[in-house]
């Protein structure tokens, strides 16, 4: 079998599979992000050379205790709702658990963020290996299935909207960096991207959120206004987050002198080489549903 069809095998494989867990129900989608959890954080221990036993078991007790604490909280407060008031005890700490963990993600991003600036550094500390497990490949995961629910239910339409509009960013930077570019984006980390694919891969990858918003998600009747720009902010924070997160999963594996993650996907890599994008990007479209909900 020659590469190519080997590559367009699994891909199609992959998506299949992607969508059909995510539209047949909210436990299917749980299940299938926490195996991809689980396989990220296997590839992750083998990129930095650490013990897997503890970050697997942690990183699953973690995606599990917290998804359900989240998911079910919702369903148990809107029935109350129904009969009594006294669920807004519950409702604040689930809030502040979100800021929490959002506060930690958000710290780590930005450190991921300055470790691709440090050009002598060939070797990473043990402990930073571990905060990079918790707060960039475990916590990021907990962010993908809370904005699948948006500012209210499980949406399907949300996570199918965010992963479209990373492949169209992806394709597009691809395109446009094959076709014109020139000049080089980050050249120690990824020789091969460019400033011109970048701006061509955000552009397209606006195109593809007013696209999304006025012919593919329904909008919520608060935001039915503001639909096109919520859906193009979203395409320009995949578009800019997207790139880096994609860069800093390339020097986790220059520095492990490997080529991809992992070999799960025939053609593609591993779990994290396909999910480096939408892993860095989840929690910071998560504060944007964030500022969004409390500006509405």
């Amino acid at each position: 079998m020659n590469e190519t069809l080997k590559r367009s095998i699994s891909g199609a494989i992959y998506i299949l599979l992607l969508l059909t867990s995510i539209l047949f129900s909210t436990e299917s989608f749980f299940i299938l992000f926490g195996v991809f959890l689980v396989i990220a954080i296997y590839e992750f221990c083998n990129l930095t050379q650490v013990s897997k036993t503890l970050p697997l078991i942690i990183g699953t007790l973690l995606y599990v205790t917290i998804t359900l604490i989240s998911h079910y909280n919702k369903i148990t407060t809107t029935t109350i709702n129904q009969y009594f008031d006294t669920n807004i005890e519950i409702t604040v700490n689930i809030q502040q658990l979100n800021i929490i963990l959002l506060a930690i993600t958000l710290v780590v991003s930005i450190k991921c963020i300055l470790f691709l600036f440090y050009d002598n550094i060939q070797k990473i500390s043990t402990s930073s290996k571990y905060l990079y497990l918790f707060g960039y490949i475990i916590l990021p995961f907990v962010f993908i299935t809370k904005i699948s629910f948006g500012i209210k239910d499980y949406n399907p339409k949300i996570i199918i909207g965010l992963f479209l509009l990373i492949w169209t960013n992806d394709t597009f930077a691809y395109i446009v960096g094959k076709s014109i570019g020139k000049h080089k984006l980050f050249e120690r980390i990824s020789p091969k991207k460019t400033i011109e694919g970048f701006l061509g891969g955000l552009l397209f990858a606006i195109l593809a959120g007013y696209l999304i918003s006025k012919f593919y998600i329904k909008p919520n009747p608060i935001f039915s206004q503001q639909s096109i720009l919520i859906w193009t902010s979203i395409a320009a924070i995949v578009g800019i987050f997207g790139t880096i997160g994609d860069l800093i999963e390339s020097k986790f594996k220059r520095i492990a002198g490997v080529k991809d993650s992992g070999s799960i996907m025939p053609g593609h890599g591993g779990v994290l080489d396909r999910l480096d994008s939408v892993i860095f990007v989840a929690p910071f479209i998560f504060l944007f549903y964030q500022i969004l909900n409390y500006v509405s």
